[in-house]
C-alpha cells in the first residue's frame, strides 16, 4: 500500500509541537547550569547593574513573577528583581520640573507605544512612529525608542527573534479544526450498545460541533459527513484550511478526498500522539468527567439529548479557562451587577449556570 505524502511544514509543526515542552525544559536546565557556573566565577563579587538593565530584567521578572523566577534560579533575588519593578513603576509617576526644550511625551502616548510594541513585534521604531501618526500622536523615532528602552522593551530584530509558540499558533488558529471520536456504551433493547461520536472543535473559538452519532462508523457514513462538513452554505468547515485528525481507520480515503476537494487539507498525525491533538483530547474529557461518566443511559435517544445539551451549556454557560475565563457565546446578563440571581439547571440540575435575570 503506497504511503501517504505530508506536506513538510505540517510534519515538521506537529513534531516540533509534541517536543516543546521537553526543549523548553532542557533550555531551562542549561540557562539555570550556566548560572550556576557565572556564581561560581564571580564568587563574592557583587554585580553591578546600570538603570537600563534593572529596566529590562524588572520588566522581564514581573511577568515570569516570585515562583518562576525561584525555580529558575536568576542572578539576582526575585526580591531584588520585584523591587526593580516597584521603583520602575513609582518612576513613571514621577513628574519632574518642567525645563525648557521639546515637551514630553504624555503618558497615553508612552502606554500606546508601548502596547503597540508588543503586538507587533516585527514594528521598528519608524514603523511604530508611523502606526501613532496614523493615531494622531507625532513623535519621533528616537522618543519611540527612548520610551521601549525605558520599558524594558528590546529592538524590532530582537523581539521578533523571540516570537512564542502561543504566538505562532494563535496566529494559524483561525483556519485550523480538529476532529475525533469517543464512543459511550449505552442500554438498550439488544444489550450494551457501543455509540461512537464524531465531533470537530474550532480551534480559534473552541466552538464545537457534533458531526455524527452512529453505532456503526462506516465510509458511506462517513463520506456524508464529510459533505456535511464542507456543505458551501452552513458547513462547520467553511473558512478552515486545515482539519487536524488521527490515524482511524474511520478516516478513509474518501472522506480525505472530500474534504482536499473542498479546499480543507486533513492533516494525519503520527501515530500515538495524542498531545498533537490536544483542543479535541480536552473536550473529550470535559464532556466524560462532567457530563457522560456521571450517567446511565438507557437507550438512544437519552444519549443523544445528553450530549445536545452539554454541547449547548459549553457553548452558551460554561466559562473557558483557554479563553480568560469567558464564554463562547454569552448572553446579554452576563457581567450585570443588578438583578436577581436564578439558577439554569440542564440534565436535572446536572449542569449549573448562574446568571442575573433580566430586567
Amino acid at each position: 500500500m503506497k504511503s501517504p505524502v505530508f506536506p513538510a511544514w505540517q510534519m515538521i509543526l506537529a513534531c516540533l509541537a509534541g517536543w516543546i515542552h521537553r526543549e523548553q525544559q532542557q533550555r531551562i536546565e542549561f540557562l539555570q547550569t550556566e548560572l550556576a557556573v557565572v556564581r561560581e566565577m564571580l564568587g563574592k563579587k557583587r554585580l553591578r547593574f546600570n538603570d537600563d538593565q534593572r529596566r529590562r530584567l524588572a520588566a522581564k521578572g514581573k511577568e515570569i513573577g516570585r515562583k518562576g523566577l525561584l525555580e529558575i534560579g536568576s542572578l539576582v533575588t526575585p526580591d531584588t528583581l520585584l523591587r526593580w519593578h516597584r521603583e520602575l513603576v513609582a518612576q513613571k509617576w514621577t513628574f519632574e520640573r518642567k525645563n525648557p526644550g521639546r515637551s514630553p511625551v504624555s503618558q497615553e502616548v508612552t502606554d500606546l507605544t508601548v502596547k503597540l510594541a508588543k503586538e507587533n513585534p516585527g514594528a521598528g521604531f519608524d514603523k511604530l512612529q508611523g502606526m501613532l501618526a496614523n493615531l494622531g500622536h507625532e513623535i519621533s523615532d528616537t522618543k519611540v525608542k527612548n520610551i521601549l528602552k525605558q520599558n524594558g522593551i528590546e529592538p524590532a530584530p530582537v523581539r521578533t527573534k523571540r516570537t512564542t509558540w502561543a504566538e505562532f499558533l494563535r496566529s494559524h488558529t483561525e483556519t485550523m479544526a480538529a476532529c475525533d471520536f469517543f464512543t459511550t456504551e449505552v442500554w438498550t433493547l439488544g444489550g450494551l450498545v457501543t455509540f461512537y461520536v464524531l465531533f470537530v472543535i474550532d480551534i480559534a473559538t473552541r466552538r464545537v460541533h457534533i458531526a455524527g452519532i452512529t453505532t456503526s462508523p462506516n465510509a458511506a457514513w462517513m463520506k456524508q459527513v464529510a459533505r456535511n462538513l464542507t456543505d458551501c452554505q452552513d458547513g462547520f468547515l467553511k473558512g478552515k484550511s486545515h482539519l487536524i485528525m488521527d490515524r482511524d481507520g474511520s478516516f478513509t480515503e474518501k472522506f480525505r478526498d472530500i474534504l482536499k476537494t473542498a479546499g480543507v487539507k486533513p492533516v494525519r498525525l503520527p501515530p500515538q500522539s495524542p498531545n498533537l491533538n490536544a483542543f479535541a483530547e480536552r473536550w473529550v474529557r470535559s464532556i466524560k468527567s462532567e457530563c457522560l461518566d456521571r450517567m446511565i443511559f438507557f437507550g438512544e435517544k437519552m444519549f443523544r439529548h445528553a450530549v445536545t445539551e452539554f454541547v449547548a451549556h459549553f457553548h452558551t454557560e460554561r466559562n473557558h479557562q483557554g479563553l480568560d475565563n469567558k464564554i463562547i457565546q454569552p448572553d446579554e446578563s452576563v457581567g450585570k451587577t443588578d438583578g436577581e440571581i436564578i439558577c439554569h439547571e440542564r440534565l436535572g440540575g446536572l449542569l449549573k449556570y448562574y446568571h442575573r435575570r433580566a430586567a
